[in-house]
């Protein structure tokens, strides 16, 4: 049963941890909370849905359709509304405010154009796997695999590639960055691209964890997705990895009947923020976020 849990957290983890990577990466360079992301997930996954049923391409084909598309978004949305925003100065406010309308304006154009019933990707739901005493089925199995390959191959980019390493030097001081003759239009393109990416692939996935979804469930995995990037330290890329996977293990391990008898599965979203709560009254900055002083 521990086993059992401790894989099922690990499944939810990854898909909170590949979404508060694309929300942590705006924060950190372009300091907008993007509240527009859930809906962006959503869209990610309806994209993936339109190419997994209505084309009848094969599911992988479908996932890598939904980056493409979530970050092609993404990127009309920079062009279109972020960036005069940031030229005009908007401020921290203006751009929250906005991206509120732009979640509310997404919801309402995929409840328009796919209808409020829930969709579920064309895989065999009944196809489990077993290993030892755990049970994956085959979306389980595909979302581990998947989200293995995301985090390594954002890990390798952040750590490893040139666009990398200015994100993150941008990330901790932008003005610094920009005087030093980094070519910040450009990153800024990079990290929405990023985020439309993740997004897309978070959709996809938390489609196919959940078997059903429709047009709200993105926005109601965004606080535990907030959660993680808080708990990991916001603008932290690595932090935020590491927020969404120990959230979803400590979700999923609270109901373990050797902890006092468990937690009810209604109050796991509760376990998330009263773990976040804790970890930030021992570390307030997060887990890999910087100590200020003012």
């Amino acid at each position: 049963m521990f086993t059992q849990l401790l894989v099922n957290g690990l499944v939810t983890g990854s898909v909170y941890a590949i979404a508060a990577v694309g929300v942590s990466l705006v924060y950190g360079i372009l300091r907008l909370v993007n509240f527009a992301y859930g809906d962006m997930m959503t869209f990610g996954a309806f994209a993936g849905y339109f190419a997994n049923a209505t084309l009848g391409l094969p599911m992988l084909v479908s996932a890598a359709f939904a980056m493409i598309a979530a970050a092609l978004l993404s990127v009309a949305l920079d062009v279109v509304l972020w960036r005069p925003l940031r030229l005009r100065r908007a401020g921290f406010m203006g751009l929250f405010l906005a991206s509120i309308g732009v979640a509310l304006v997404l919801r309402q154009a995929i409840l328009l154009v796919w209808g409020p019933q829930p969709r579920a990707f064309e895989i065999n739901q009944f196809k489990v796997y077993v290993l030892g005493d755990v049970r994956l089925s085959l979306a389980q199995a595909a979302t581990i695999v998947s989200a293995t390959i995301a985090i390594l191959a954002i890990g390798l980019f952040l750590s490893r590639s040139s666009t990398g390493r200015v994100m993150r030097a941008m990330s901790d001081d932008r003005a610094l960055a920009q005087l030093s003759g980094i070519d910040v239009n450009r990153v800024i393109v990079v990290t929405w691209v990023i985020s439309g990416v993740t997004a897309g692939l978070a959709g996809v996935l938390a489609g196919l964890v959940q078997s059903t979804f429709d047009p709200n469930f993105g926005f109601q995995l965004l606080l535990p997705v907030f959660a993680a990037v808080v708990l990991g330290g916001i603008g932290s890329a690595y932090g935020a990895l590491a927020g969404g996977l120990v959230l979803g293990v400590a979700t999923e391990l609270s109901t373990w009947e050797g902890f006092a008898g468990g937690v009810d599965p209604v109050y796991k979203p509760v376990v998330a923020f009263v773990v976040l709560i804790i970890a930030l009254m021992l570390r307030p900055q997060g887990l890999f976020g910087k100590a200020r002083t003012v």
